[in-house]
């Protein structure tokens, strides 16, 4: 049995603590690039495994190597960064033909970056501990995953509207930069933790 008011309590933690995180932003960049059911899919099936890994492993994820982690992320939004500044020509139409972008090269890139990016990330942490501090894995778990969820589609289709008032070129290059000092930022934490 579900209880509404671990699942409520969950997601309102969840929700605020991700929503200034790096997910949002990502979310917001391939919502401007792709198809945004394609990316929803990837990131909301990486969120999915995230949260199953949480509320399964409990507290155990607070003792991967973060430095790893970090690493790896740093190199996938440098990566990010490198193939939005070497994309050019593409029209914001061009961008938006389905023929352009196939599900599964979509979705799967959404759910590598998000996969990677959030593992023993601040709110999966968080969602390992509520889930043994409450026992109630389903509850915790549908909590999770809603709020994840949210903040992804929130992201993506703010990627879209934004993409309506600015220029493509200029969407690509503050990405750029954005992934890039991401991507720093994560190798930092890396090499220093």
């Amino acid at each position: 049995m579900i209880s509404l008011g671990v699942t409520a309590l969950v997601f309102g933690v969840v929700f605020l603590a991700e929503l200034p995180d790096k997910t949002a932003l990502a979310g917001l960049v391939l919502g401007t690039r792709y198809r945004a059911s394609y990316v929803f899919a990837g990131v909301a099936a990486a969120f999915l495994v995230h949260v199953v890994l949480a509320v399964a492993a409990g507290s155990v994820l607070t003792l991967l190597p973060q430095q790893i982690v970090h690493a790896i992320t740093g190199v996938l939004f440098l990566g990010g960064a490198a193939v939005l500044l070497m994309k050019k020509g593409e029209d914001e139409e061009e961008i938006r033909k389905p023929e352009n972008q196939s599900f599964w090269k979509v979705s799967g890139a959404g759910f590598m970056l998000i996969l990677v990016a959030e593992f023993g990330d601040l709110t999966q942490i968080m969602t390992a501990n509520l889930a043994a501090r409450y026992d109630d894995p389903l509850s915790v778990g549908l909590g999770a995953v809603l709020a994840l969820w949210s903040v992804a589609g929130l992201g993506i289709v703010g990627g879209k509207a934004l993409m309506k008032k600015v220029p493509l070129e200029l969407i690509t290059k503050i990405a750029a930069v954005l992934m890039t000092g991401l991507g720093l930022w994560s190798l930092w934490e890396a090499i220093a933790g």
